[in-house]
């Protein structure tokens, strides 16, 4: 029985460029990038998270930081009535938490959140980008490709998913555009089934097979040309969807990590990204961290 394994590890590496705690870190995109960017917060990391609110299709994500680059404040004609009754303006732009009751207040925060945002994007070194899916809305009216519909009526939008070579010609750019920073990618574990399981899959395969392209050619380049940034892939989605295969590390709903599980691909994470040192001194900050939550139960005297 010597040798058995229960599992099948997945091989993440080391990063070339890796993290510091010293470092700049902004976090872009689906709700992956929200927890890791909530535990990188919670350990006194200087971190800025999803500033625009959780971003799924790669366009989004690319013209979001294309709208950090220039700090271009949002507009009166950008403003979005929501539907389904809300009473609430938003942006195609914006996840819905960033909603308001007028125009006015909505651009306001945004246009806040904006230029705080711009400015640590100028900033950071590091930046980690997670992919959720190839899908994406084009509102027909003006061809835009949104980051969230708004619960306005489908009627108003078409649905397509993005090809290979249009994801990897956007994350390429994206590149060029910032060759200061250095790119870590991800993409997902959360299953989009609502696409059925084989849409899900041609969804994450074309994310993935995007990413190797745009990883591998920056490295050629690099070899070529000495550029500064880098650009390298964490296997977040193999790890779950292998080593972590059992419905046991699902939450209720069968689609997204259980916390065990994001607790350990975090982990991995760490590993992948941080030196040992670093590790070690963000297992103490955990440490404080958990103690300060903890509340001692009073007895009455």
């Amino acid at each position: 029985m010597n040798g058995l394994k229960l599992q099948t590890p997945v091989d993440a590496g080391h990063s070339e460029s890796g993290i510091s705690l010293n470092d700049k870190i902004f976090v872009i995109g689906s709700c992956f990038a929200d927890n890791i960017g909530a535990e990188m917060k919670d350990l006194g990391l200087d971190v800025c998270v999803n500033p625009f609110g959780t971003l799924y299709n790669p366009v989004s994500i690319c013209n979001s930081i294309a709208r950090l680059s220039s700090g271009v404040h949002f507009t009166e004609d950008e403003c979005v009535e929501m539907g389904a009754g809300a009473s609430l303006v938003c942006s195609f732009s914006h996840h819905t938490t960033f909603a308001r009751k007028t125009a006015e207040e909505f651009l306001e925060y945004a246009n806040a959140r904006l230029d705080e945002a711009s400015a640590f994007w100028k900033a950071a070194n590091k930046v980690i980008v997670t992919l959720g899916t190839a899908w994406c809305y084009e509102y027909m009216k003006t061809g835009e490709i949104v980051s969230n519909c708004l619960k306005r009526d489908a009627k108003e939008f078409s649905r397509r998913r993005l090809l290979i070579p249009e994801v990897s010609a956007l994350l390429m750019n994206m590149l060029k555009r910032n060759p200061g920073k250095d790119f870590i990618f991800t993409v997902s574990p959360i299953r989009h089934l609502k696409d059925g399981a084989h849409g899900s899959q041609l969804s994450k395969s074309t994310l993935l097979l995007a990413v190797d392209e745009v990883v591998s050619g920056v490295k050629g380049e690099n070899a070529l040309q000495g550029s500064t940034g880098k650009a390298e892939y964490f296997p977040a989605y193999e790890i779950m969807l292998d080593e972590l295969r059992d419905y046991r590390f699902y939450a209720e709903d069968m689609v997204h990590p259980s916390r065990q599980a994001s607790d350990y691909i975090w982990s991995r994470f760490t590993e992948f990204a941080f030196s040992q040192e670093d590790i070690r001194e963000m297992e103490k900050r955990e440490d404080a961290l958990r103690r300060s939550r903890h509340r001692p139960i009073l007895r009455q005297a």
